[in-house]
């Protein structure tokens, strides 16, 4: 592989015009392609084959009134006064009458009619049902036409929110924070590059990515239903990535030519090299990502091929764009038209030191060098304190709660629930819905039967009678509980309903489900909650897998895994402490504490394993290749830790900028998906690769390289440092044009 990927980088540094105008052409037809596709996002998840699932589909399929997105106009009556008369009905009458005859609404409820009026009289409701099944679907322009209603309502001194999925907002995907990690991005890589323009290409390349990444993901939006959280991870990924990828080839250049490689030779030799690392680093994450299917929950399974998509981009855009544009700078991409940052850059090459004993020649070693002589020689003592802070983190997760968090961003369906929580209470919005079929003549007694014994359950505030469809083969009771879809004590109802249900389904030989939105929320939850230790199962033996693989060790791969597993737990724990328990929410602008939502620890799980081998594998591999040279097991973890402590520390600080900058957002789901990345990232990288991992491997010694002698037959040999390649063209002068020549013949030979 680095053999072609040499030839390819070559090609692109070549051909920088044809393969710059080749990118353009691709945005412009991924910009397209999303125009013409995308549609918009869904607004709720759904897990097929569930109980909720499958009664509501019956629900639509039996009880057409139903069938079609839902909307509220909540109005509630100014200066504690009430709405059941005078001018504020009247209000509310006109309101009830102009959204019934707006093109695109099927019906308008009159909320006298229908009770959906306030015990203390002061709120009511207009549910409305669009002539559009999805709210997706429902139409710019009536949504517009329906808050002109509620204009007119609020001009009449009404307190008027529209709430329901239809009014429900999409976060925007990219806004100040992320531009705020941006600026933090370009910080670090001025850090790691001292060179204005060196920094600045690994951002055009990831941005690029990104741009198509999403583009593409937007297009498919046409074949796929998706919701805003796979836009957003696949954006928040796809620049982590975009940016990483890109630093690990350029740092390899940028080296070479300050010491005196020809460029385009140079930006052959990093792509072959550090282009085969990365090719390996984003199969990882993009198998960890794919691996969401096994779970069987169709929309996970496209968030994670939506954010598989960004990553295989910006593997592309690393492997042929970045190489067009290091072309494009030549051996500018070594040096500074800064004073200030050229100065920089001499002092940092002038304080290089040795790897051996940590100083060489009276130069000071680097700080890379520093701490691992320093965890190598304590490493008795910084195992133990690793592990226990990482537990002690983790403890936390003991008490992990998936569902859906109540939404505390400030937008009109926010409001709206806000009204209706204080004026109907919290589980007005959240009823569920207990569907009977069977034969006519059992649907109506098992309905009461049902009703009844719902009704004395703890936690119900109130049970509707029993409705009928049409055919009389199908009756629905609709049960209002006393808390919100959020609470532990709603997913215990709703246990409790399930348990009722039986033994009357059993007596009248009908069926009896339990469905409606917080069923489906919370089904899809506990569906979520079951399939997390398959998927940490899938994940830790393909990390074995894939490491016994690429370093020819069976005791590296394990150390791998268990760290991962460490850092993941680690992770999860914090979330926990921070969003379920509330310690220093006040610090993220957290305004309160909830349940974790659903799908959140099977992503961290997924991402943080794709990064986790990604820096296992950058950081790991130059050890093997010294330890391969011949150096003492030790003596090579120290060197190959020196060489590739300052890169992986700055891809780690980008990605922690980057996840970081999602904390920022006003949207709780994304907000804790940023948190737990960003955190993750910190401990995984901080913690489990830059210090127990050389810890362990000290104490390893050379025990460390371990691999059982069948196994050395059967597994093939991965050059993922491209070291066989680095050697080769290392024979000759690597600078001349007779060198360069010669290299390329003798690999075309190959």
């Amino acid at each position: 592989m680095s053999t072609l990927l040499y030839r390819l980088g070559r090609f692109a540094y070549r051909r920088r015009r044809l393969v710059i105008t080749g990118w353009v052409l691709i945005l412009l037809f991924a910009a397209g392609a999303a125009v013409t596709l995308m549609r918009p996002f869904a607004a709720q998840n759904t897990i097929p084959g569930t109980e909720s699932q499958r009664s509501l589909d019956v629900l639509e399929a039996r009880f057409p009134t139903a069938d079609g997105a839902e909307g509220r106009i909540v109005l509630r009556a100014a200066d504690r006064g009430t709405i059941t008369a005078g001018p504020a009905r009247q209000a509310v009458s006109a309101a009830t009458a102009a959204a019934a005859v707006l093109p695109g609404v099927a019906a308008a409820e009159d909320p006298y009619g229908a009770g959906a009026v306030s015990a203390d009289a002061t709120t009511a409701i207009i549910a409305l049902t669009f002539t559009e099944k999805q709210a997706e679907d429902v139409s710019a322009a009536t949504r517009d036409a329906v808050e002109e209603i509620a204009e007119g309502a609020r001009a009449r001194g009404l307190t008027v929110e529209l709430g329901g999925d239809t009014f429900v907002e999409q976060p925007a995907p990219f806004g100040v924070g992320e531009i705020a990690g941006l600026v933090v991005t370009l910080g670090v890589l001025l850090f790691v590059f001292r060179s204005l323009r060196a920094s600045l290409v690994p951002l055009a390349t990831a941005l690029v990515g990104v741009v198509v990444g999403v583009l593409l993901v937007l297009a498919g939006g046409r074949f796929v239903t998706m919701d805003s959280s796979s836009l957003t991870l696949a954006t928040m990924l796809g620049l982590a990535v975009g940016v990483d990828y890109a630093l690990f080839i350029v740092s390899r250049h940028r080296d070479q030519v300050r010491a005196g490689v020809e460029p385009e030779e140079s930006a052959a030799r990093a792509v072959g090299t550090a282009g085969t690392a990365v090719v390996f680093a984003g199969a990882t994450v993009v198998i960890a990502l794919a691996a969401l299917a096994v779970v069987r929950i169709p929309f996970l399974t496209v968030m994670g091929v939506a954010a598989a998509a960004t990553v295989v981009v910006a593997v592309l855009v690393a492997l042929t764009l970045l190489p067009a544009l290091l072309g494009v700078l030549g051996s500018r991409v070594a040096a500074s038209s800064i004073p200030a940052l050229r100065r920089s850059a001499d002092r940092a090459d002038g304080g290089r030191g040795g790897a051996g004993d940590g100083v060489r020649g009276g130069v000071r070693a680097s700080a890379g060098l520093r701490w691992v002589h320093a965890v190598t020689r304590s490493r008795w003592v910084v195992l133990p304190l690793g592990v226990a802070a990482l537990a002690l983190c983790a403890l936390p997760a003991l008490d992990l709660r998936l569902g859906l968090p109540k939404d505390r961003s400030d937008t009109t369906a926010v409001r709206a629930q806000d009204l209706v929580d204080a004026g109907f209470g919290p589980g007005y919005t959240g009823a569920l819905i207990v569907v009977v079929q069977g034969p006519r003549t059992m649907v109506g007694p098992a309905a009461e039967q049902v009703a009844a014994r719902v009704a004395d359950l703890p936690e119900v505030a109130s049970v509707a009678p029993p409705v009928p469809n049409a055919a009389g083969d199908t009756v629905l009771v609709k049960v209002i509980p006393a808390t919100g879809p959020e609470s532990s004590r709603t997913r215990d109802l709703l246990d409790d309903i399930r348990r009722a249900r039986d033994p009357i389904a059993a007596v009248t030989g009908t069926r009896i489900d339990v469905t409606g939105s917080t069923a489906v929320d919370l089904d899809v939850a506990a569906k979520l909650a079951s399939a997390l230790p398959v998927y940490c199962l899938v994940v830790m033996g393909l990390a074995i897998l894939l490491l016994t693989v690429v370093f020819r060790s069976v005791v590296v791969p394990v150390k791998a895994a268990l760290g991962f597993l460490l850092s993941v737990l680690g992770a999860l724990g914090a979330v926990v402490a921070v969003f379920q328990w509330g310690w220093l929410s006040g610090l993220i602008g957290l305004d309160g504490t909830g349940p974790i939502v659903s799908f959140l620890p099977v992503l961290v799980i997924g991402i943080l394993f794709g990064l986790a081998m990604d820096y296992e594998v950058f950081l790991v591999s130059r050890m093997r290749e010294e330890y391969t040279r011949g150096r003492p097991a030790v003596e090579a973890l120290r060197v190959g830790y020196g060489h590739s402590a300052k890169v992986v520390t700055a891809a780690a600080l980008i990605m922690i900028s980057v996840f970081g900058a999602f904390v920022l957002s006003d949207n709780g789901v994304v907000k804790g998906m940023g948190f737990a990345l960003a955190i993750g990232v910190l401990f995984d990288a901080f913690v489990v690769r830059m210090t127990l991992v050389p810890a362990v491997m000290a104490i390893l010694d050379h025990r460390a390289w371990w691999l059982p002698r069948p196994l050395h037959r059967l597994l093939p040999h991965i050059d993922l440092e491209g070291a066989k390649l680095a050697h080769r063209l290392d024979a000759g002068p690597p600078n001349t044009a007779d060198a360069t020549s010669g290299s390329a013949a003798a690999m075309s030979r190959e």
